[in-house]
């Protein structure tokens, strides 16, 4: 770990424990220090996200960016893809066959000097808008298709459901994620993602549903009234609930 990166995971002032919040995703790299309330108590970076983007490049990218931000005492990070005990498994927009078995939530601890939680991306963002009863779903609309599933504010055990095929031989990722936006349009698209959320409240059977995502803003028109969309920021604040009750 470099002395820039250790002078940066000293204490911080007054309002911590400060969490550093990491939303990692196929196109863009963002993060903020949250405070004990997961608040943001800075403005939020960003970085392009690189491609290729092979462990080793991406770790190099997130310290740098996140040599901007100021101190905290834990790390708290979203991953575009199956995460478990702290290994990835997938990493579908990102390179599986780079990332399977890699454990990030150990390198992020060593990289920064710091205790580190890793979760799935969708789900991390899900804990940051979930009204925590009944069961609730978040759909993220970005680089691929992203989803998480919550049983009275926990999250349920993640299952690669945007791997699923939806509409032939087209997984939820392909179905809905930014190459078919830009391919079929915002018209067609809208309609694929109506049939997509018809089809989820079939199977999952969710008393609410939360879209997010830097697509949501191509949604057009009225949804269900159980459907909400929901700030994007959530990738970030969502991070402190990994150092809550155990997710």
């Amino acid at each position: 770990m470099s002395p820039a990166t250790q002078a940066k995971a000293e204490p911080g002032p007054a309002g911590g424990p400060f969490t550093l919040a990491i939303d990692i995703g196929g196109t863009g790299l963002k993060a903020s220090v949250l405070d004990h309330r997961g608040e943001m108590a800075a403005p939020r970076v960003h970085l392009p996200t690189p491609q290729p983007c092979p462990p080793p490049v991406l770790l190099a990218a997130l310290a740098e960016m996140v040599g901007k931000l100021p101190a905290f005492h834990r790390v708290s990070a979203g991953f575009p893809g199956a995460v478990r005990g702290g290994i990835v498994l997938t990493a579908p927009n990102l390179g599986t066959e780079a990332w399977a078995g890699f454990p990030l939530e150990s390198q992020l601890t060593e990289r920064f000097g710091r205790p580190a939680r890793v979760l799935n991306d969708a789900e991390v963002q899900g804990l940051g808008v979930i009204g925590g009863a009944g069961m609730e779903m978040i759909l993220t609309l970005g680089t691929g298709a992203g989803i998480g599933i919550f049983f009275n504010g926990r999250v349920s055990p993640h299952i690669e459901l945007s791997q699923h095929p939806v509409h032939k031989k087209l997984t939820y990722d392909q179905y809905l994620g930014k190459e078919a936006l830009e391919k079929t349009g915002p018209r067609r698209w809208n309609k694929r993602l109506r049939m997509a959320i018809e089809i989820l409240a079939r199977v999952v059977l969710f008393d609410r549903l939360y879209i997010g995502g830097g697509n949501a803003a191509h949604i057009k028109g009225d949804l269900p009234a159980n459907v909400t969309i929901v700030a994007n920021e959530a990738g970030i604040t969502g991070g402190i609930a990994l150092w809550r009750d155990p997710v």
